[in-house]
């Protein structure tokens, strides 16, 4: 639906004739005079040339492009409510939504899957196991405390278990991201698991390295959908801001101002009046 207002403005001689007729005859090379009487024979000849000169950049309600984009760039939805395009800014908000739900919970299920795989490893894997394998098939010299009431990690001195090790890998510190991943990866660190059957030959897994491998996996699995959340997330704002700046340009082309000069019949002659055109669609 279309509204169509007009207000018609009667300017001073003066002030209209140097604002606006005076711009648009240097442009038109016509000679004013000054005089709204004489100045509307005139430019009666050349209506077409003077029929829109454009307001719009002046017209109040008009919505800034730039200020659009930051408020959705901020936050999804924001600038498309600025715009009052309330349809689009609810899709953008609840894809927002979706996608931090989304990132939330799959960093908390990574969480708890990779706290339950260590404990896993706390209970299965023994570094002492390691350490005695090296010491027997790699002529290791790791010195191992007897005293079986403590951890396996606080019983085997970490420097002489690295420089035992004939593998493409040296067992980080026990607790560390690399310790729990490299002990179900790699077939150097299968002898640890307390499964393990295959004397010198470290190449056979256990169930339990295969197991223990795939709750590992389980747990990247949740922290990969989380960071693509995450990437979704980013993406909605730069498509969200794109599209307020869009929107607010779409908005200001639906409204929009423009003087014309309207030829106006009088009692005894024919003259131009200045006249403001509003229209505003939607």
């Amino acid at each position: 639906m279309k509204l169509n207002f007009k207000i018609i403005i009667l300017l001073s001689v003066i002030s209209f004739s140097s604002n606006i007729f005076t711009q648009s005859s240097t442009e038109n090379s016509l000679n004013l005079t000054g005089s709204l009487q004489y100045d509307s024979k005139i430019l009666l000849s050349n209506y077409t040339a003077l029929q829109t000169n454009s307001l719009a950049d002046e017209l109040p309600g008009q919505k800034s492009p730039v200020l659009s984009g930051v408020f959705s760039a901020i936050i999804p939805g924001a600038g498309q409510v600025y715009n009052e395009d309330w349809w689009i800014a609810g899709i953008f908000l609840a894809v927002e939504a979706a996608l931090i739900t989304t990132a939330i919970t799959y960093e908390n299920k990574g969480d708890e899957q990779t706290e339950s795989f260590e404990q896993y490893a706390d209970q299965n894997w023994s570094v002492v196991d390691y350490a005695e394998w090296l010491n027997t098939y790699e002529q290791g010299n790791i010195q191992i405390n007897p005293d079986e009431s403590l951890p396996p990690w606080e019983r085997v001195d970490w420097d002489e278990l690295n420089a035992a090790e004939t593998g493409s890998h040296n067992l980080p510190p026990h607790g560390e991201q690399q310790y729990y991943e490299l002990i179900g990866k790699y077939h150097q660190y299968s002898s640890g698991w307390n499964d393990f059957t295959g004397g010198g030959n470290k190449e056979l897994i256990s169930p339990n390295f295969t197991y223990y491998a795939g709750e590992r996996g389980e747990a990247n699995d949740y922290y990969n959908t989380s960071s693509t959340a995450v990437v979704g997330i980013y993406i909605n704002h730069i498509l969200s801001a794109a599209e307020a700046v869009w929107g607010a340009n779409r908005f200001n082309n639906n409204l929009s101002v423009s003087l014309r000069v309207q030829n106006t019949n009088l009692a005894d002659r024919n003259e131009l009046v200045p006249t403001l055109i509003f229209k505003y669609s939607f």
